[in-house]
């Protein structure tokens, strides 16, 4: 591994806990998945930035539609094997990226946007309940 990823993702660990690089992939990869989904593919008139910003509940459920997408039932289990057990963790992510400058925000996102959007039995099912 090269010194500047070493030292990204000792700042990453320092800033956010004890998430692995996989949940901060993760979060990247479904930050660009929600993009596409809400923004599309087309260029829009508005800056870059304006254009293709999501908010902190967007990126949520953008992170939950990516999650099940990519692993099913299984999504539950990836993420927490990641210690993602709540939303307000992938919030914990994106500001230590965003502090790391991997990452950009407006003036009105905050942590806040991030907490509670939604529940993780709810959302990934419960599967220690048999139907």
């Amino acid at each position: 591994m090269s010194d500047q990823f070493m030292q990204d993702w000792k700042f990453l660990r320092d800033k956010a806990g004890p998430f692995p690089p996989q949940a901060y992939q993760f979060v990247r990869e479904g930050l660009a998945h929600t993009v596409k989904n809400i923004h599309g593919d087309t260029p829009s008139m508005m800056s870059e930035e304006e254009g293709r910003h999501v908010s902190g509940g967007q990126l949520c459920m953008g992170l939950r539609d990516f999650a099940l997408k990519q692993y099913g039932r299984l999504a539950k289990m990836v993420l927490a094997s990641w210690n993602i057990t709540e939303t307000g963790d992938f919030g914990r992510i994106v500001f230590a990226m965003i502090d790391a400058g991997l990452m950009r925000k407006t003036e009105e996102d905050t942590m806040d946007d991030f907490q509670g959007v939604f529940d993780f039995d709810e959302a990934f099912g419960d599967l220690s309940v048999k139907g």
